[in-house]
């Protein structure tokens, strides 16, 4: 059972936003629950920061899928399973997640839309989000466009796959890495901003 409080938020616009911010359309999943930063609530969404469709290797790699449709696209930082923070491209189409390595221009992973069972942030002003995959394992990345990305994932299982995507915000959160392996990340407000400890789990006795 998970130890740590957690608070779904039902993807509606059921809550409106606080009256002296007028955030961009569309950002249900974050309404009465993050901390954002003023930045974020007045940004105009891009979708495509790479212009994918000037970059041939990309466009193979989408071809190959018969994938075309892209709603999201930039240079994101991964944390590997050793704990190490690698640049990768990510793009969101409207039915997969797409992964590539900048420098060689290689597939290192492809997840359907359908096989992603919700995303982890943080309550605080940080730029991590975690996605959870149960069928393989897990991914945490950072992005200063973390709110664009969940965004357009949840508006693309919603509008594709035809599938709410749980969105649960927690300042203490689990995600595998890897199939053996568990790890927690903290989150604190400290005076100059947030601090981000990311910890493996270890057996309980």
């Amino acid at each position: 059972m998970d130890r740590f409080n957690n608070r779904r938020v039902k993807l509606s616009d059921s809550e409106p936003p606080p009256s002296d911010v007028n955030p961009p359309p569309n950002l249900e999943p974050f309404m009465g629950v993050k901390t954002r930063r003023l930045a974020s609530l007045h940004r105009d969404y891009t979708g495509d920061y790479l212009d994918v469709s000037s970059n041939p290797y990309l466009l193979k790699i989408l071809d190959k899928q018969g994938d075309r449709q892209v709603l999201f696209a930039d240079k994101v930082f991964k944390f590997t399973s050793t704990g190490k923070m690698k640049r990768r491209i990510l793009i969101v189409t409207d039915f997969a997640l797409y992964v590539i390595d900048p420098e060689t221009f290689s597939l290192k992973r492809r997840i359907t839309l359908s096989a992603v069972e919700k995303l982890y942030l943080s309550k605080l002003s940080d730029n991590f989000f975690a996605i959870v995959i149960p069928t393989e394992y897990d991914m945490l990345m950072a992005s200063t466009r973390k709110t664009e990305i969940v965004t357009v994932l949840v508006d693309a299982a919603k509008n594709t796959s035809n599938f709410e995507l749980d969105v649960i915000f927690k300042d203490k959160f689990e995600y595998n890495p890897a199939a053996d392996l568990v790890k927690e990340v903290h989150f604190e407000e400290v005076v100059v901003g947030v601090k981000t400890r990311i910890l493996v789990k270890r057996e309980e006795d």
